[in-house]
């Protein structure tokens, strides 16, 4: 990929859906019975995942400066922030099993010079989280429907410009939607707790 076949709007875009899946980590982060710490930790490893491949994305939109590391960080930082977000979500998960199992895919990543298997760790954690959330509101399951939409489409040989907008398209709306869901949980906790008798 280059800047001259690469819109710079396309590429600050991409900043959108980061910033909506961050935003809704966090929101998550206040809901009672989460550990906070940890849930803001997964934001952190999220945005810096997802921003790394944007900031990619953008320095060769506007510079041709093609920076190939950027890009390697984002499965192994979004694997991580995910599965964060699963232990906060299941505390019963041990974080031996959570960090062996991470360190276990990036070593097999390392050992065939391939991302995939931190692209399937991505996956599965992920997953994880969309079920757990679920139980919380179904608007999730519509999250991760629309992040399965996008492996298809991502998976095309040829990635043309329109091609790459309706990806955009489909992860912003996806994660906008797991915002919403993110801050519906938090309005209804607030709900609760008015209604709950001092």
């Amino acid at each position: 990929m280059s800047g001259m076949d690469y819109p710079v709007v396309l590429a600050m875009e991409d900043f959108v859906p980061v910033a909506l899946t961050v935003t809704g980590v966090l929101l998550l982060s206040k809901v009672d019975d989460l550990d906070t710490r940890l849930v803001r930790t997964a934001a952190l490893l999220l945005g810096l995942g997802g921003f790394a491949k944007c900031g990619w994305k953008l320095l060769i939109a506007s510079t041709d400066i093609d920076l190939w590391v950027m890009p390697l960080l984002l499965f192994p930082l979004l694997s991580a922030g995910f599965l964060t977000l699963v232990k906060a979500l299941e505390p019963r998960l041990p974080i031996a099993a959570a960090a062996g199992l991470w360190m276990a895919a990036l070593g097999t990543s390392f050992a065939i010079g391939d991302t995939l298997p931190m692209l399937i760790l991505t996956i599965g954690v992920s997953t994880a989280v969309a079920v757990y959330l679920f139980r919380r509101h179904k608007l999730f399951l519509l999250w991760i429907a629309g992040q399965y939409a996008l492996g298809p489409l991502g998976g095309q040989e040829h990635q043309t410009i329109a091609l790459q907008w309706i990806e955009q398209s489909i992860n912003t709306a996806s994660q906008a939607v797991f915002a919403f869901a993110a801050w519906r949980v938090l309005t209804l906790q607030e709900r609760k707790r008015q209604e709950t008798p001092a």
